[in-house]
């Protein structure tokens, strides 16, 4: 069979190959040329890196392409028509992301408060060093009469009775404590302390049953039984000097102790203007205040120093009083005005005597019911007034 081909046919052939032979031939001198000048194995270092690169960047181009593709929207032939909105990522809403949402911030709270609420029971308190009567109202919230309606037996009204050591009744609301002895309907005994019968008998702190109590007007509760009277008041007991003793009948005060005197005719009269009766003129104890039956001031002195005549006057009281004011002394100045000097140390004057204003009577003390060395003192007209109004700046 003859051979279709002839020699021609291989001719272009056979000169590429040549050609090719030429190139390769030619980069193999170059190569032998690079190596004998000692580039090879750098060459070599070189060509792995510049391939480790170009597979880097191939395939961050790869999966680019392939996350882009992942985000374009469907067509909207392929969309589902749905009410179903695609969720948000946590923490991102789910409206536009130019949309701002308003809200109430809330942080955790580790511990939680609970509001305090009111007290209906009594509780007891025992009285510190340097307490007062309106420093002890203060700490439960409480007006300062409170403390002396809920301790009487305690205190008796008297807001110098106060000491160290006392166990007080706190009330768990303003009023009154006081005990039921019966005797009168229980509606005009709740009546004389301001109150309805109701309020009392209804107080949660009292534990009456009221359905054992019957007619609250006269109601079934056993004699003898201490009652919270919430929102009471009632009159102080007076533990203080009577008013009118003056020098034509001081035998009303013989009810305070041995220090009254009999009747005086003459004597000194005051001018009806006063000055301080010891040297300081400031307090170191009560100021004026008749809510805590405290109806005069408590001037600083120490023990000994002296006690002057606020006025001129008659002495009508010179001695001892039994109602807690210790040794005490009583000026009428025979124009309507009577002023009285307490817990002194030292009586200078005795009754009947006449003093002029400024003149030496006693001494400072804490004779009686007192809880330091001061000066109680008062001025009377009629009614105790309040010494700030009649004495001169200080």
């Amino acid at each position: 069979m003859k051979n279709e081909f002839s020699e021609e046919d291989f001719v272009p052939a056979k000169q590429g190959n040549k050609e090719g032979i030429k190139q390769q031939s030619a980069i193999a001198k170059f190569m032998s040329m690079l190596v004998h000048m000692g580039l090879g194995e750098p060459l070599v270092k070189l060509g792995t890196n510049l391939f480790s690169i170009a597979a880097i960047v191939l395939v961050i181009f790869m999966a680019r392409t392939f996350y882009r593709q992942g985000r374009e929207p469907l067509d909207s032939a392929d969309q589902l028509q749905s009410p179903e909105v695609e969720a948000a990522p946590l923490n991102v809403p789910a409206e536009s992301s130019n949309s701002v949402i308003e809200g109430v911030s809330r942080s955790a709270q580790l511990q939680t408060t609970i509001p305090n609420r009111p007290r209906e029971e009594l509780s007891a308190y025992v009285v510190q060093d340097g307490d007062t009567v309106f420093g002890i109202a203060e700490k439960f919230g409480l007006k300062p009469e409170t403390i002396l309606w809920g301790n009487y037996n305690t205190l008796l009204d008297d807001p110098h009775s106060l000491k160290p050591g006392q166990e007080l009744i706190i009330l768990p609301v303003d009023g009154v404590y006081w005990e039921w002895l019966g005797g009168i309907p229980f509606g005009e005994w709740a009546r004389f302390y301001g109150v309805n019968p109701a309020d009392v008998i209804e107080y949660p702190g009292n534990h009456l049953d009221t359905t054992a109590i019957g007619d609250y007007e006269n109601a079934n509760i056993k004699t003898g039984t201490w009652l919270i009277i919430p929102g009471g008041k009632r009159d102080f007991v007076s533990w203080s000097a009577p008013l009118g003793v003056t020098r034509e009948n001081p035998a009303s005060a013989r009810v305070l102790g041995a220090g009254a005197c009999d009747p005086v005719s003459g004597g000194a009269v005051g001018y009806g203007s006063f000055i301080y009766p010891t040297n300081k003129h400031y307090l170191s104890g009560f100021n004026w205040s008749p809510q805590t039956n405290h109806n005069g001031l408590d001037f600083a002195g120490n023990t000994g120093e002296a006690v002057y005549a606020s006025d001129a006057g008659v002495i009508v009281y010179a001695g001892w009083n039994d109602y807690g004011y210790g040794n005490m002394i009583m000026v009428d100045h025979g124009n309507g005005f009577q002023t009285l000097y307490a817990h002194l140390s030292a009586l200078n004057v005795g009754c009947g005597q006449s003093v002029g204003q400024g003149e030496v009577i006693g001494a400072v003390g804490s004779t009686g019911r007192s809880s330091g060395s001061h000066l109680h003192f008062e001025i009377m007209a009629g009614v105790k007034v309040n010494p700030w109004d009649y004495l001169p700046p200080p």
